[in-house]
């Protein structure tokens, strides 16, 4: 059962790959499908590859993915326990090479493998990393967004599955307060895995 099941997360990785179905096919280095436990209890999502995740094909791979794993550390847990990926599986890059945000053209092309795998892994939890990610992983389960700022840190139910929007690690990069921020927020997760309820933490 469990090799069927890891091929099928294999075979969503393949399609990733082979995908032509927006302009960033033609200027991607590699893809990112996203790496992690196919067992993962969470599943943290951001926006989309960088350039360091771009050149290796591994989501959080550059400073904002260092800060993440410190964070993950803090908390106990491995980044081996947990599934990481982006809502892009391809880096968005302006014409002068630089990071860029995603456009809803982008998003609606690639956003059915992120369903498909969340589908698979079946999450407890799903932490949405800034504001692209928070946006889409709401709308997909019918719950109106507001802005990153307003909802970091609250809990959020779809069914049995609980949405924990936070800060893009990246944002704390350049301010230092977003980090402390990020901290305080990473201990209430490890405070609702711990209890193994989100009785008095919805949002």
């Amino acid at each position: 059962m469990i090799v069927g099941f890891v091929k099928e997360l294999d075979e969503i990785s393949a399609a990733i790959a082979a995908c032509r179905r927006c302009e960033l096919a033609n200027t991607r280095s590699k893809v990112v499908p996203g790496e992690g436990s196919h067992r993962a209890e969470v599943i943290f999502i951001g926006e989309a590859p960088g350039r360091e995740e771009d050149a290796q094909g591994r989501p959080f791979v550059g400073r904002a993915g260092k800060l993440l794993d410190r964070l993950l550390a803090e908390i106990g847990i491995g980044r081996s326990e947990v599934f990481i990926g982006n809502v892009l599986k391809c880096r968005p890059a302006s014409s002068e090479g630089k990071d860029r945000k995603p456009t809803e053209r982008e998003v609606s092309a690639c956003s059915h493998f992120l369903d498909s795998q969340i589908e698979k892994i079946k999450p407890k939890v799903i932490c949405t990393l800034g504001d692209t990610a928070t946006q889409y992983v709401l709308q997909k389960y019918g719950i109106k967004p507001d802005g990153i700022s307003k909802i970091h840190g609250r809990v959020f139910k779809a069914g049995n599955l609980k949405i924990i929007p936070l800060y893009h690690p990246a944002a704390a990069l350049y301010t230092y307060r977003l980090e402390r921020v990020m901290r305080e927020d990473f201990k209430k997760l490890k405070s609702i895995l711990d209890q193994r309820t989100l009785e008095g933490f919805v949002g």
